[in-house]
């Protein structure tokens, strides 16, 4: 079966088509509409028309609580003009075509545990480093989407207590690419280093640069913190760690240094038999999303 897949992000769309054996052809990426959703849908509607009437429908993972059975979203994610609407009928609809819509971070889990990195855990999650933080949880061997579909939303859990309202408090802010980035531009002279990319500071990692190797710790560190807490909560076995950044072999190295030294020295409140999980990268790395809403298509007919 031959499908047009789209990984709707933050930042960016992906796409392709792909088949059974997850061959992708047509891949490419365009920037992401911000604006309203009768934008969003004319370009995905550009982008379906060269291969009408070669695929059999449209699979596509997005950001936000998804209701896949009816096709809405009815929150989260930084789409906002996608907040309480149906994505998939109108989509349907303009395409000709069946449309099946999924969370992003639960598609990844599921592309990792049918064909990848959690393939065979019971207890397991991803955890997905973009402009935000997706996340996708598997308990009991199933994808777990919950009973308001937020099952997995890493990204909206506070740091710390201080504040609720300052979003520079959430897991979302603090340990995705989008923090990284921020973390940056606090402990650099801009006089002699202007705002760099995600790509040029790991070129500077990398390189050895000390400062960006100290970034990059405090960094993993907080992302640690965070994986050890899901642990500790839900007793996962692995976490498969993506995204973009996550084909950086030293990001996955330092996060799981850091989880070392937390279990290493963990303090008088801190349990030793409590359980450490497994730190992986995603089998299919940024290209898990596509692959997961491939899956959940073909598994929701």
């Amino acid at each position: 079966m031959k499908l047009m897949v789209f990984d709707v992000g933050g930042t960016e769309i992906k796409y392709c088509v792909m088949d059974e054996s997850l061959a992708r052809e047509e891949a490419g990426s365009v920037p992401t509409p911000m604006s309203t959703q009768e934008e969003f849908f004319d370009l995905l509607c550009s982008l379906y028309e060269p291969h009408r009437g070669k695929v059999e429908g449209i699979a596509m993972c997005l950001p936000g609580f998804i209701d896949s059975e009816n096709g809405r979203c009815l929150g989260g994610g930084a789409l906002r003009y996608n907040h309480g609407k149906e994505v998939a009928g109108p989509l349907s609809e303009r395409t000709g075509v069946p449309v099946h819509i999924a969370n992003d971070g639960k598609c990844a889990a599921l592309a990792e545990l049918r064909d990848g990195a959690l393939r065979g855990c019971r207890n397991a999650s991803v955890y997905i480093i973009g402009t935000g933080v997706g996340g996708g949880l598997v308990i009991n061997g199933e994808i777990l989407n919950g009973s308001h579909f937020t099952a997995g939303e890493f990204s909206f859990m506070r740091l710390t207590n201080t504040d609720w309202h300052d979003p520079g408090t959430t897991v979302g802010m603090v340990c995705s690419t989008t923090g990284l980035l921020d973390l940056n531009r606090r402990f650099v002279d801009f006089s002699t280093d202007p705002l760099i990319t995600g790509r040029q500071f790991f070129e500077k990692v990398n390189a050895g640069d000390g400062m960006s190797l100290k970034i990059l710790r405090r960094f993993c560190m907080q992302v640690a913190m965070q994986i050890a807490n899901l642990t500790i909560l839900l007793d996962l076995e692995k976490v498969a760690v993506g995204g973009g950044i996550s084909s950086q072999p030293i990001l996955i190295e330092t996060i799981r240094d850091c989880l070392d030294e937390i279990y290493s020295d963990p303090g008088p409140y801190f349990d030793p038999a409590l359980p450490k999980t497994e730190i992986v990268r995603c089998r299919y790395g940024s290209e898990a999303n596509l692959v997961g809403a491939y899956f959940n298509y073909v598994e929701a007919r």
